[in-house]
């Protein structure tokens, strides 16, 4: 199973995070499929790829919470509903 999740990257008391696509088995810093965002907490910034996050969303894969609140804030979900109701 595939997960969206976060990667930790920075250094110590300075946590950026990459939002990837992972294997659910892997560990935190494992390979990754691909890199879909970034997410600075410290700075509040976000960077989001949305086609490649609805690419794997559409393929099942699941976001974890923390993922799940950013990409809201992001409206990768109005995407992904303006998506669904224009091909059904």
């Amino acid at each position: 199973m595939v997960k969206l999740r976060l990667k930790r990257c920075g250094r110590k008391q300075r946590a950026v995070y990459r939002i990837v696509a992972i294997d659910a088995r892997s560990r935190r810093e494992g390979r990754d499929l691909r890199k879909v965002g970034f997410y600075d907490p410290i700075n509040n910034q976000t960077h989001l790829n949305v086609a490649a996050i609805l690419y794997f969303l559409n393929k099942g894969a699941q976001p974890t919470g923390t993922v799940h609140d950013i990409s809201k804030r992001g409206g990768v979900f109005t995407e992904l509903q303006l998506n669904q109701t224009k091909f059904n």
